[in-house]
């Protein structure tokens, strides 16, 4: 496990603090302002005229509120505490500090700051339904500035197996175009291009995760998915969607680039679910072809969905097939409204809230589909602070 000494909190703390006393000496030179400006966000409007007493009582109630703050910030305390989980007799023994063990099932999500409750979420949903919960390792990919988010995945897990990786943004946002929906133009939603070059080469094999998800079965079981002769990925393919709408008219009227799915079965696959072996994809040298793609489409556009389309481009059509199970997908609605949806008939593995709409940010408006409350008991965020309280 990638941790740190608790001293690290502390002193994370103290700076925390320090900050917030230079902010509140520049609150005492002008409190009528600084009271009037809290009234703006949300407060009832102040008297036309108070004097700096009358409004000192106020002022303490916004100490403790921005203090309070800072230190949950500091000590990663948005989150509860889950619980430990343990191994079943019949597990494997692995050293707690191998991150590269072939006996480990090996997770690979994105750690950023909108989608942190969904990843904490999945975590412990990941850990409460595996029988060798030990012996899972989490490689987790934040953008440089967004690192220190694992500092608050430790403090809910304290004792996960787990890496952070920083993963430079700037190559790859320039080859972005924008797509039917702003979430998926996000540079850290291409980070799975990169997996092979991002996870040391120790890692042969990873189940690459979205965080708007959560698990209801064992994940070493999606993990143990044979994968074939030559296969790079193993992800549930949906072959009666209608393949052709995720390339545009442009793409299917030049005969080149048609040909592409020319002797392939090739079919709709969710990139939010898959096991990618890195050493195959390494050796195919996977990433330069699905860069070669995305550069394409900065001259001529192809495709509208987002990171999707490059991994149809290269692998749709030579996958292994993992049962649809394993990714209840689109629980999220669809990608302009986000409406509610109903579950695909069959067996339930893994619920899946791709698309517009996710569940904390229903739960939150008072406005949950369904479904949501499936997701709510993995949910590990605080109460938060009531003012009315």
């Amino acid at each position: 496990m990638d941790s740190k000494p608790r001293c690290g909190h502390v002193s994370s703390l103290s700076k925390s603090l320090e900050l917030n006393q230079l902010n509140l000496s520049f609150i005492f030179l002008d409190l009528p302002s600084f009271v009037r400006n809290m009234f703006k966000l949300g407060l009832k409007s102040p008297p036309p005229s108070s004097s700096p007493h009358q409004l000192l009582p106020l002022l303490l109630l916004s100490i403790i509120i921005i203090t309070a703050t800072a230190t949950a910030t500091a000590n990663g305390k948005g989150f509860k505490e889950a619980p430990q989980f343990y191994n079943s007799p019949s597990c494997p023994s692995i050293s707690t500090q191998d991150m590269c063990s072939q006996q480990a099932v090996h997770v690979a999500m994105t750690l950023d700051f909108p989608y942190l409750r969904g990843t904490m979420a999945a975590i412990f949903s990941i850990l409460q339904h595996s029988s060798c919960p030990e012996n899972i390792r989490f490689h987790f990919i934040s953008s440089p500035s967004s690192t220190h988010l694992h500092e608050t995945i430790t403090s809910s897990f304290p004792y996960l197996r787990s890496q952070i990786y920083s993963f430079d943004t700037n190559p790859v946002s320039g080859l972005i175009s924008t797509s039917i929906r702003s979430a998926l133009d996000s540079p850290l939603n291409y980070a799975r291009n990169y997996l092979a070059n991002i996870l040391p080469p120790c890692v042969p094999k990873v189940v690459y995760l979205d965080s708007d998800l959560v698990l209801v079965d064992d994940i070493a079981s999606l993990a143990a998915t044979p994968l074939g002769t030559g296969t790079v990925l193993a992800a549930p393919e949906y072959c009666n969607a209608n393949f052709t709408t995720y390339f545009t008219p442009t793409f299917w009227a030049n005969p080149m680039l048609s040909l592409t799915f020319s002797g392939r079965n090739a079919c709709y696959f969710n990139t939010g679910v898959m096991v990618i072996d890195l050493e195959r994809w390494r050796e195919g040298d996977y990433t330069t072809k699905i860069v070669e793609w995305m550069e394409l489409q900065k001259r001529m556009r192809i495709y509208e969905l987002g990171s999707l389309p490059p991994f149809l481009l290269v692998f749709a059509g030579n996958i292994a097939a993992v049962d649809h199970k394993w990714n209840q997908h689109g629980l999220g609605g669809d990608n302009f409204r986000g409406l509610c949806r109903n579950l695909h008939p069959g067996p339930v593995s893994l619920l899946h809230w791709s698309g517009k709409g996710k569940p904390w940010v229903r739960l939150d408006a008072n406005r949950p589909c369904p479904l949501d409350a499936l997701w709510a008991p993995y949910d590990l965020l605080r109460t938060p602070f009531a003012l009315e309280s």
